[in-house]
């Protein structure tokens, strides 16, 4: 049985900046069924599908059990050590700015702020407006001071503070008091495209007030929080992680009693919840979906994510792929439509590689800007030759060193199937692909941040505001590499990302930021392979939850019908 992660969307995993997902949502098998029932859509689209009910029709209480990939490294999300696992937590109990419908329309999420206006824009100024009901779960007021150490921290400024990435602050000139404590005005030294995605958690001043704080303060907990529910639990043994209501929540009661988070072996997922021992997981492949269709007391519900699966290339000073030329040919001779046939055959109408790093299928702004890696296994034979890269048996050599690269990716066997096409596809043109799982824990951290790969594997999850990837990911500065995992860029691409995170009108941003994704194609930065299909097996009697798309969730509402 083929083996998948549920991308859990939170209430404003919609407006974060991309996280590093180990886990591929997206399984190799059934290749075999014609099953074209469980075929679903391949785009993001205006729809989501969460079983809707109104609260009046849910139990008061229960437990909610979802699964993590890894224990968390730290439970701040903007650390450079946090990963999707840490998001999928504590989304369930901080703040955040704005939420989003099903067609991905953004509005104030009202539980925190009032108001949130752009109310200039030569500098351009945005006012948040806190609500004034809102506080920590220690009963203090959440304040225009911790907007501004928020802010102050993720600002890149001071490297000391080690930040998945900066989200605009970099930008930031000023926070201010407004006409109250329960004001910030924020003003930008420099133009930022994507504003609305700011404070995406937001955090307590306690948290980001200075690098040890940022660094230790939500290490190995969560001391303080403003969700709904708040973490109650932390079982490292039993790698487990409860949550329970907020006592101090001042919007709508929940409809859970508590949640509960569990680190489980892929194999193990569909027999969870077929076992009654989980609650919602991501299937994949039409023999896992449907198997999961047939199960007893499961649904398949579904709606493309922005979330999608890729190889990066580790191009640091000294690596075996420095050359982005090089780089180039490995990506020519890696066959994405094999690979998106092979593992959504049966499971979307007209399976299709991703062919930009930025936004997905269905989503305003998408292209095909792929023509520099474009499949073409002879092209890429002779650029390696041109390179100096010459046969000498099975395995090309350069001045004594062969062409060998580690392939590295989490445990998975939808992530080893994958990569071993690539290896046939690299084999034929004498380049030798060592595949290499490594458990979740610690994948990261251990492994991918010290650049311990030739070719990592792994998920980008990004959301309705993708822009704040550019300078995360995909600029480079060799002192605050951020989430550029491969050590990748040009003065050239810097330049061109600041531009485009620096326009106002959404157009022109968009054009910018395909100019951009061409370049970043140009230089083998990564190879990007199919976006997820969103197809979510989900215990029939959960309501409000499930495949929710380009939509936030009310995770107040998310319970059991009666």
């Amino acid at each position: 049985m083929t083996t998948a992660t549920y991308a859990r969307r939170l209430r404003r995993a919609g407006f974060r900046i991309a996280v590093p997902v180990f886990a591929l949502t997206l399984v190799l098998g059934g290749c075999g069924s014609d099953d074209s029932s469980q075929i679903g859509a391949s785009s993001v689209g205006t729809v989501n599908d969460i079983n809707p009910k109104d609260v009046s029709e849910l139990q008061d209480g229960g437990n909610f059990r979802l699964a993590l990939t890894s224990f968390p490294e730290t439970f701040n999300s903007d650390h450079v050590d946090a990963s999707s696992d840490v998001s999928d937590v504590v989304g369930w109990t901080l703040p955040g700015t704005v939420t989003a419908n099903a067609a991905g329309e953004l509005s104030v999420d009202h539980d925190y702020f009032t108001d949130i206006q752009l109310t200039g824009t030569e500098p351009q100024q945005v006012t948040y407006t806190i609500n004034p009901k809102a506080v920590w779960s220690d009963g203090s007021p959440i304040t225009w001071e911790d907007m501004r150490s928020q802010a102050q921290a993720l600002s890149g400024k001071d490297v000391a503070y080690q930040v998945r990435g900066t989200d605009g602050f970099d930008r930031v000139e000023k926070v201010e008091r407004g006409v109250d404590d329960r004001q910030a005005v924020v003003t930008f030294a420099k133009h930022y495209a994507e504003w609305q995605g700011m404070f995406n958690p937001f955090y307590p001043k306690a948290s980001t007030e200075s690098p040890t704080a940022f660094e230790n303060w939500a290490r190995n907990s969560l001391p303080l929080s403003a969700g709904p529910f708040v973490i109650s639990s932390i079982d490292r043994a039993q790698q487990r992680i409860t949550l329970n209501r907020n006592p101090k929540w001042w919007g709508n009661t929940p409809k859970l009693d508590s949640v509960t988070f569990a680190v489980l072996d892929y194999s193990a997922r569909i027999s969870a919840l077929q076992n009654n021992e989980l609650d919602a997981a991501t299937v994949s492949g039409i023999d896992e979906i449907s198997t999961a269709a047939g199960s007893p007391g499961l649904d398949v519900r579904r709606a493309p994510s922005p979330r999608f699966s890729h190889f990066t290339f580790n191009g640091a000073p000294g690596a075996l792929l420095e050359d982005p030329q090089l780089r180039i040919a490995i990506s020519k001779a890696i066959d994405r439509q094999g690979i998106a046939n092979a593992t959504q055959h049966g499971v979307v109408a007209n399976p299709e590689p991703l062919n930009n790093h930025i936004y997905v299928k269905g989503q305003k702004g998408y292209q095909d800007n792929s023509a520099a890696v474009s499949y073409d296994p002879q092209a890429a034979a002779k650029m390696l030759d041109d390179l100096g890269w010459k046969l000498n048996g099975d395995v090309r050599e350069k001045d004594g060193r062969k062409l060998e690269l580690r392939d590295v990716m989490y445990q998975q066997d939808a992530w080893v199937q994958m990569a071993q096409i690539a290896q046939q596809n690299l084999a034929a043109i004498g380049v030798k692909l060592t595949i290499q799982p490594v458990p979740g824990n610690g994948l990261f951290k251990d492994v991918v941040d010290p650049g311990n790969f030739d070719i990592v594997q792994f998920t980008w999850s990004g959301g309705i505001l993708p822009l704040g990837a550019l300078p995360q990911i995909y600029a480079y500065d060799p002192n605050n590499r951020l989430s550029n995992k491969g050590r990748i860029g040009s003065p050239e691409l810097n330049a061109l990302i600041e531009e485009t995170i620096s326009e106002l009108d959404p157009e022109k941003a968009i054009e910018l930021a395909n100019k951009a994704d061409r370049m970043i194609f140009e230089e083998g930065f990564s190879l990007p392979i199919v976006q997820s299909p969103g197809a979510v097996a989900v215990r029939s009697t959960v309501a409000n939850y499930g495949a929710f798309g380009l939509a936030s969730s009310d995770l107040t509402k998310v319970g059991f019908v009666k």
